[in-house]
């Protein structure tokens, strides 16, 4: 007996093959959403991370900043605090100055030789006196250069002139009116430190 099929097998055929490709898409489709949903889960995880690390390093730069700003305003109270001190320091070691002063100038003051004003500018000191002779100033300025005088250094004969004192109505006797200058040692100078001029310069 001879079997013959009557129904439309190449129309199922295709109808199948369409069916399994429709399902080849959607299975496609739904892999690619899987896919992409992992992909977009990891860089969400990997972006969360890294803002999680940025907010940890601008907290740890503000704490650092502020510490920064803290040692900065230590150094401040301790340069102002040094500078405090020097100053005390410095009070304290030229509050003598005038006892020196005077004590060099007698020490150093040969015969004959008289001051008859003291005026201090700065570290200039302006010696005003009389002399017997320009001898006696020569002597003065010697022993102003020597390394004798430990508060009185580089000194200078600003001007000399001759000059009469009178002693009595009968006598009267030649003197010289000096002015010299000479610079105060300050604290913190050594004798090593100082320079005398080469010589002294004289106006008549």
């Amino acid at each position: 007996m001879i079997l013959i099929n009557l129904l439309p097998h190449r129309e199922l055929a295709r109808k199948r093959a369409r069916d399994a490709y429709n399902v080849m898409l959607v299975l496609a489709a739904v892999a690619g959403a899987l896919i992409a949903g992992g992909i977009y889960l990891g860089y969400q995880v990997a972006i969360d991370a890294q803002q999680s690390r940025n907010a940890f390093l601008n907290k740890e730069n503000a704490r650092l900043d502020n510490e920064i700003k803290d040692v900065a305003d230590l150094q401040s109270q301790i340069a102002a605090l040094k500078a405090r001190q020097q100053a005390v320091e410095s009070l304290q070691a030229n509050r003598n100055l005038p006892v020196h002063l005077l004590n060099g100038a007698v020490r150093m003051l040969p015969d004959g030789v008289y001051l008859t004003d003291i005026k201090q500018e700065g570290k200039n000191i302006l010696f005003t006196g009389v002399a017997q002779s320009q001898e006696r100033v020569s002597e003065l300025l010697r022993n102003l250069s020597s390394k004798n005088s430990e508060w009185l250094t580089k000194p200078e004969l600003i001007e000399i002139k001759a000059d009469q004192l009178a002693l009595s109505s009968r006598d009267q006797r030649r003197v010289y009116n000096f002015t010299v200058r000479v610079m105060l040692v300050q604290l913190g100078e050594t004798p090593s430190t100082r320079q005398t001029t080469a010589g002294p310069q004289t106006r008549r």
